[in-house]
């Protein structure tokens, strides 16, 4: 059986009602400026920035977005593993089970304290002040901000994943933030087939066996089919 790795990014959200950062109608694109509010040395700076970063989460269309087609498509493909670069938790939701989801960049869901690094489930803190109730301490989404690094073992996790697939799907990601997009380079060393599926061009495009420009929402459960019926 066919070993798929799938790298997915904020593009598969988009029809869930969630938007991407860097599309023509993305949060970074009609607002340079928001990109500050997610760089670790400004959160931890500025209470300012924290009250403005905790905002933009309060009322988030991820509370509410539900799968679509294309993340149950991936769900019910068998032998695939998903790398995602999202903090949404859609893959999950969808019915791909816990164990086969690396989160790259974090979730959402939880939120950790910076001092005594106790985790909370992130709806027990919104609408509260985000101290720790143990410490005191400052309270920061668990998502990845620039200025981190990606969790050590996660990362090595998802490059041994991408190392041992047969096919390689990029999915929805500009495929410009590393270390993730990088999974593309190890994936096609060690043999395996890169398909990406974005419109816009992205700077692995000359590694890829195939460039899949049409909409996300048709392209992915088409291509999963395909997958499916080639077994």
């Amino acid at each position: 059986m066919t070993r798929i790795a799938v790298l997915t990014g904020a593009g598969i959200s988009t029809d869930s009602g969630i938007p991407d950062y860097r599309g023509p109608q993305g949060e970074w694109t009609k607002d340079p400026g928001a990109q500050d509010l997610f760089t670790y040395k400004n959160f931890m700076a500025d209470e300012g920035t924290r009250r403005e970063f905790w905002a933009r989460y309060e009322g988030h269309p991820a509370w509410r977005a539900e799968p679509n087609a294309a993340h149950r498509a991936l769900a019910g493909l068998a032998n695939t593993r998903v790398l995602t670069q999202n903090v949404d938790g859609l893959h999950q939701k969808a019915g791909t089970p816990e164990r086969k989801v690396s989160e790259l960049h974090g979730s959402m869901h939880r939120t950790v304290c910076v001092g005594c690094r106790k985790t909370f489930s992130t709806k027990e803190i919104l609408g509260t002040d985000k101290k720790c109730r143990e410490c005191g301490g400052i309270l920061k989404l668990g998502v990845t901000l620039f200025g981190e690094h990606l969790d050590p073992d996660v990362l090595s996790h998802a490059r041994n994943i991408a190392a041992a697939s047969e096919v390689f799907l990029a999915i929805g990601s500009s495929l410009q933030v590393e270390p993730a997009a990088a999974l593309c380079t190890v994936a096609v060393k060690a043999g395996s087939r890169l398909v990406i599926v974005n419109r816009d061009p992205t700077p692995y495009d000359d590694q890829a066996a195939e460039k899949i420009t049409e909409p996300i929402g048709t392209a992915v459960p088409r291509l999963c089919a395909e997958l499916a019926a080639a077994r």
